[in-house]
């Protein structure tokens, strides 16, 4: 009966986010009408409360659900390169990369940080602060970059690539921005490199 109960929640929550994510990356967070996505949903408004409280917690699920799907993207590039460095540089470029996709920029990049707040300061941020520490622990201790200390580098990598992220999201031209960013945040990071290993 327990086990009823849960795959009922799960499969409401799922109904709702599904429908409020089609939503948001269609018409953006503050043309949609809860109305709509409810009945699209094919639930209730009381049930978006139960379950988010208001249509703001309902964003933050959204929100959660792209952020653990680009995290695990990011998880196989890395795992897929030949070196740490490799890894590490193909992240963070990918990460800037997922700026222009349609989905991602309008509800995570434009509507996230308008309604959400700064989002420096989401949960999700401090997950990737300690992998990019990780990261760079293992560069530290492979001997490929300097002996940095680790959180305030990857606190200032984080910042750089989520600033940059933004900026690309609300740029004029996205593509040409990320470009440039791409280019400009190799040429930071090659900073890091020890003297030997710069070729």
């Amino acid at each position: 009966m327990a086990q009823k109960r849960a795959d009922m929640i799960t499969e409401t929550r799922g109904k709702l986010i599904k429908a409020a994510r089609d939503a948001f990356a269609a018409k953006g967070y503050a043309d949609s009408s809860m109305d709509d996505l409810t009945a699209k949903a094919g639930l209730t408004r009381g049930a978006l409360y139960h379950h988010f409280g208001d249509k703001k917690g309902l964003l933050q699920a959204v929100i959660a659900q792209i952020d653990e799907e680009m995290t695990a993207r990011l998880s196989v590039i890395i795992a897929d390169a030949s070196t740490t460095w490799d890894g590490f540089i193909d992240e963070s470029i990918a990460y800037i990369k997922m700026s222009l996709e349609p989905e991602i920029q309008r509800i995570v990049f434009l509507d996230g940080p308008s309604v959400l707040g700064d989002p420096s300061q989401w949960p999700s941020q401090n997950a990737c602060i300690r992998s990019t520490q990780r990261s760079i622990q293992k560069l530290i201790d492979e001997g490929t970059i300097r002996a940095v200390n680790t959180e305030a580098t990857a606190r200032l990598i984080m910042g750089a690539l989520l600033g940059a992220s933004l900026w690309i999201a609300n740029a004029e031209d996205p593509q040409s921005a990320s470009e440039h960013v791409a280019e400009s945040f190799l040429a930071l990071a090659c900073g890091l490199l020890l003297e030997n290993k710069k070729a």
